[in-house]
């Protein structure tokens, strides 16, 4: 897989990368997520999925700045830290992930790239694909679920974007252009 071997080019040497993979909703985030964490070479990194992080439908920014403050900056400074999590069924939070220091840490969702600002190491990885294609998946993938929140999530999403000029920032740029 092409991308795998970009971003596993883009870490290279890195002792305890970052990498933080963005774009919008049902462009193929995850999917990218498990690919690369099912060959990542040695010790497979941490990974926190920010759909496990955002406090409910309204919670992009939020989940962004708690992991800036709770994961991200303890762990750069090489100490055990603690991912918050959602509990979407209680619609509460549940407890947090634990993870561990001296690994390398993976984290994937809408609104990534805003965990660590410009100046942290980390490899950027944008995913996209085209509006129809995303709306397609991530509606067919949440069985219905998602379907009344899709323009609530995609309004601060696109706010987010606009706001954060996230793409530019990208080491890796993934297109998806079809339906999986």
């Amino acid at each position: 897989m092409p991308a795998i071997a970009a971003v596993r080019a883009a870490v290279r040497g890195r002792h305890r990368p970052l990498v933080l993979i963005d774009g919008p909703s049902g462009s193929g985030k995850s999917t990218l997520a498990d690919a690369l964490l099912a060959r990542w070479p040695g010790a497979p990194p941490s990974l926190v999925r920010l759909d496990d992080v955002y406090p409910g439908w309204h919670g992009l920014d939020r989940a962004s700045r708690m992991l800036a403050d709770s994961l991200v900056a303890p762990w750069r400074r090489g100490v055990a830290a603690r991912s918050p999590r959602w509990d979407w069924g209680e619609r509460a939070a549940a407890s947090p992930q634990s993870v561990r220091p001296g690994s390398a840490l993976l984290i994937e969702g809408c609104g990534a790239f805003a965990v660590a600002d410009e100046a942290t190491p980390a490899t950027r990885i944008w995913v996209e694909a085209a509006d129809g294609i995303r709306r397609r998946r991530a509606l067919e993938r949440d069985g219905g679920a998602y379907d009344a929140y899709w323009e609530i999530w995609d309004l601060q999403w696109r706010a987010y974007v606009r706001r954060c000029g996230p793409r530019p920032l990208a080491d890796v740029l993934l297109r998806v252009s079809h339906l999986d």
